[in-house]
């Protein structure tokens, strides 16, 4: 049975866009009406049957590949590299809420090692961290006081077994960086229970928890729950991540703001501020718009209200 456009059987067309999202990673059900010269009405039915089957993943205006459940951590040469450019947009935007002195858990996932690039030079912080790979590219940094969990060391160099879930528990953070294998309406996900169990640990023990997630985490689910979506004070993603999805998570109450306008150096602005008491405040802090430097003063100071923004000048 052949079917609109170029005659070309349903079956063939289905096979192509297969292909197609395989070297991808990616497919919009606009580009792919227009690619096989059929209505997209067809390609919608084309991809809700080939989910049906397991073999995608739709979205909204497309879909991705199909995640399995429980997805096989990267190989550490994959793991801790420089970073896809979103991942380094989210990084200097996720780094910027950092403040002078903060005490601060980063962990193993590759998006936080890029976290590493864009820390402030030569602010004082603490940072503990169950990576080796973290402590290591951290322990020259003087101006940092750097603590390592203990535990059982996987091959991985990370440490996640229930000796560094009692030993975290010490510990009281300012902020937390929060990533997982998978981040959606339904939850944080990474891939073994005793991951999720010290996720949980850190997360209760943080102040302020910040999502970190490149668009091709966000919408995904998986193995081992490690929180609440709703347990972030913000999600910090890529400007190619599905709307509906973020529309999913903005519905709970999660802060969301994507990385747009982030291509070029962040702005530095002037935020004037109320406490409680009538007592006016200001503060500079770099943003890449005058609307992030207005929720980094709220997320740092729920108790005050933004009274202006002003730029400053360009770095």
């Amino acid at each position: 049975m052949t079917i609109e456009g170029t005659g070309m059987f349903a079956e063939e067309r289905r096979e192509k866009i297969l292909a197609l999202l395989h070297q991808q990673k990616r497919v919009l059900a606009k580009e792919l009406a227009e690619t096989f010269q059929v209505s997209i009405d067809s390609i919608r039915r084309d991809l809700s049957m080939m989910e049906e089957q397991g073999l995608l993943q739709k979205t909204h205006g497309g879909a991705i590949p199909a995640m399995k459940v429980r997805q096989s951590p990267q190989p550490p040469e994959q793991r801790y590299g420089e970073g896809s450019p979103e991942a380094n947009a989210i990084a200097k935007l996720a780094v910027s809420y950092i403040r002078d002195k903060d005490t601060i858990f980063i962990g193993s996932g590759s998006i936080a090692y890029v976290l590493l690039q864009h820390l402030p030079d030569h602010m004082p912080l603490t940072i503990v961290t169950n990576c080796m790979r973290v402590a290591d590219e951290l322990r020259e940094r003087e101006w940092i006081d750097t603590y390592f969990v203990g535990g059982l060391v996987k091959a991985s160099g990370n440490i996640t077994d229930v000796l560094a879930t009692e030993f975290i528990r010490q510990f009281k953070f300012d902020m937390s960086f929060v990533t997982g294998g998978g981040i959606s309406d339904e939850g944080i996900f990474v891939a073994t229970p005793e991951v999720a169990a010290f996720a949980r640990t850190v997360s209760s023990l943080s102040r302020r928890r910040i999502g970190i997630a490149t668009h091709q985490v966000l919408g995904n689910d998986g193995f081992a729950k490690a929180g609440k979506i709703e347990d972030l004070d913000v999600l910090i993603t890529d400007d190619k991540a599905d709307r509906e999805v973020i529309e999913r998570i903005q519905s709970l109450g999660v802060k969301v703001i994507t990385t747009q306008g982030m291509e070029n150096d962040k702005l530095e602005f002037t935020v004037e501020f109320q406490d409680l008491n009538g007592v006016t405040y200001y503060e500079n802090v770099w943003a890449p718009s005058s609307a992030d430097a207005q929720l980094q003063i709220q997320f740092r100071r729920s108790d005050v209200q933004v009274r202006a923004v002003t730029q400053v000048s360009q770095p």
